[in-house]
């Protein structure tokens, strides 16, 4: 049987709200001493830096306790927890239970930032946003669903319905102070560029977000910079993430990683200037898939942190360019 969770953990921990993050109070106080606040934040709080998010998935199912120790190392300040079959790590909570498995959260100064939940749909979060309550979790990424392929009046009136549908649903993210994002993804309803601004427009409040994918939008990098000043605070995720050969059948290794940023053709700088234009203060995941799901991007832990900070390097060094910080370019 397991324990009743203590509430105690979750009170003292710090809320990562969209406001906290972009002032980089709280969390950043009680993280100074630590190497992440050099890596995530820089020495001066004006300067422009990416809220780094790690995905457990990129680990394939490897034991909770064995990936919190590289969040840290990877530069995060939370982690994202996904479920089977990507990963395991969501059912783990359930297996160890909330009290166990918020004393590994505390051991190791890391918080749930996100739980992704694409099986439940927008329409079943009702309990996983009382879990994410209860730990202090600010975002929930899930889908859209169907249908896909619309297009002009069509779609505007399948999400003018999905917005409806979600009024109830957001009540409840409003209760349980929890945002829910939506992530474009390629057969549903948010699949295209479009789809996204009116879902921006459309939506009766900011309990309703985006999770921003690259990889399911055309591999214009200019066209995503727009795409991102056009829906500004609309983005409480941002996959940095990009097509290359795609992840759906198997490849030699090296293609495969063509997904992360700094591997694949994709030139994530414009992004990153659209990114810091609008002061980005939402959450960023170096992300990609493996083939088949459910494994690690590559064999050890290690690996994969250091895969990791290959690619936030790429994105550190280009955005210490923009902000004017040419001393770091080595």
């Amino acid at each position: 049987m397991k324990k009743k969770v203590s509430m105690q953990h979750f009170q003292k921990q710090p809320t990562l709200s969209r406001l906290t993050r972009r002032q980089f109070s709280g969390v950043t106080a009680s993280l100074a001493a630590t190497a992440v606040v050099g890596d995530t934040i820089g020495s001066d709080p004006r300067t422009f830096q990416l809220n780094y998010l790690l995905a457990s998935c990129m680990y394939g199912y490897l034991y909770i306790g064995e990936i919190l120790p590289e969040v840290a190392q990877t530069g995060a300040i939370a982690i994202d927890l996904w479920p089977k079959v990507h990963g395991n790590q969501r059912e783990q909570l359930d297996d160890l239970g909330e009290q166990r498995f918020s004393e590994l959260l505390e051991k190791n100064n890391v918080q749930i930032g996100c739980l992704t939940q694409y099986k439940l749909g927008p329409f079943g979060l009702s309990n996983e946003m009382k879990l994410a309550s209860r730990f202090g979790c600010k975002t929930i990424v899930t889908g859209g669903g169907g249908p896909a392929g619309m297009r002009g009046d069509s779609l505007k009136s399948a999400i003018k319905s999905f917005i409806e549908k979600m009024k109830p649903h957001l009540a409840r993210a409003e209760e349980t102070n929890v945002t829910i994002a939506i992530e474009n993804h390629a057969n549903g309803l948010f699949e295209s560029a479009d789809s996204l601004k009116w879902l921006v427009d459309m939506r009766p409040n900011e309990r309703i977000g985006i999770a921003l994918a690259p990889y399911h939008l055309p591999q214009d990098a200019k066209a995503i910079a727009s795409l991102v000043i056009s829906l500004d605070n609309a983005i409480e995720v941002f996959y940095a993430w990009q097509h290359g050969n795609g992840c759906h059948q198997r490849l030699p290794k090296e293609q495969e990683m063509l997904q992360l940023p700094g591997r694949g053709p994709l030139d994530f700088k414009p992004i990153l200037k659209a990114l810091r234009k609008i002061n980005y203060s939402g959450w960023t995941e170096i992300f990609m898939h493996p083939v088949p799901r459910g494994i690690s991007i590559l064999e050890s832990a290690k690996q994969v942190t250091g895969e990791i900070n290959r690619s936030r390097g790429y994105l550190d060094k280009h955005l210490s360019h923009l902000n004017g910080n040419q001393s770091s370019q080595k």
